[in-house]
């Protein structure tokens, strides 16, 4: 007797692989796009903002005209964008646990890390998305990259390793603070003294000497530093490799930290 063909014996599908579960956690990311365009609003508007005003308000006294000034500012108005938005890591996941989403990932049989892997993928789509706007707007300002299409796409690859590295801290905080608006407190309580007490807006010889010591070893600043030599042509291993240490260290120490609060709470 032959058994029918819905009764028969099958091998059951092999387990979803950690890349596999990261990339469907990402798509659920990028879904949010669609799903909750107004989110990118914010992010995109302030950097815009800060160009705009910075350049024309502020960059005639500080560089003599402001095409001069544009072009010492964008880079690290590159790097200010990364790192503000680097915070909506946290509140995303802060969110998503008011809501419970996370006890319903914990019970799946997928890789334990694949949620914040999709936080990420969602972030570097919006710093993707932000940097080039504001690129764009800096060359229809005049900003011109004299390192050229490699020199502006080794500076992104460098923005987007910092969005990562620095988004962990955040995501930490996530799980370790009840509310959204509690983490994005914290968050730029601590990313406003890194970014303005760094070069991001103006030449470290002008400050007191206390505080340009400070800006000479601040990550922002070294972060900054790459990215106007990647983007002019002028940089260095030694450069890059500087600018990188925060980054690495940061995913190097809080991903398993991560890991740890979250098989905790």
């Amino acid at each position: 007797m032959t058994t029918p063909a819905l009764l028969r014996r099958v091998d059951r599908p092999a387990r979803p692989s950690a890349l596999s579960n990261a990339l469907v956690f990402g798509w659920r990311a990028v879904l949010k796009f669609k799903h909750v365009p107004e989110q990118l609003f914010d992010l995109v508007m302030t950097p815009i903002m800060f160009t705009l005003l910075f350049t024309f308000v502020f960059g005639g006294a500080l560089a003599g005209t402001p095409g001069d000034y544009l072009q010492f500012f964008l880079p690290g108005i590159l790097v200010q964008t990364v790192m503000f938005n680097a915070v909506y890591s946290g509140m995303g996941l802060s969110t998503d646990f008011q809501k419970g989403l996370f006890d319903r990932f914990r019970a799946l049989p997928i890789w334990s890390l694949a949620p914040f892997a999709g936080l990420m993928v969602g972030d570097l789509l919006r710093h993707l998305i932000a940097g080039g706007i504001i690129l764009t707007i800096g060359l229809i300002l005049g900003y011109r990259p004299d390192a050229g299409l490699p020199g502006v796409i080794g500076a992104f690859a460098l923005l987007l390793a910092v969005g990562f590295g620095t988004g962990w801290i955040f995501i930490v905080l996530g799980l370790l603070v009840r509310t959204p608006m509690t983490v994005m407190t914290f968050g730029f309580t601590v990313m406003f003294p890194l970014i303005f007490a760094s070069n991001i807006m103006v030449d470290p010889a002008t400050m007191p000497g206390w505080l340009g010591g400070f800006v000479a070893v601040n990550p922002v600043s070294l972060i900054t530093t790459a990215m106007r030599g990647l983007m002019d042509g002028s940089a260095s291993a030694v450069t890059i490799g500087l600018a990188l240490i925060f980054p690495v260290a940061m995913t190097a120490l809080l991903a398993p930290v991560t890991l740890l609060i979250y098989r905790r709470k």
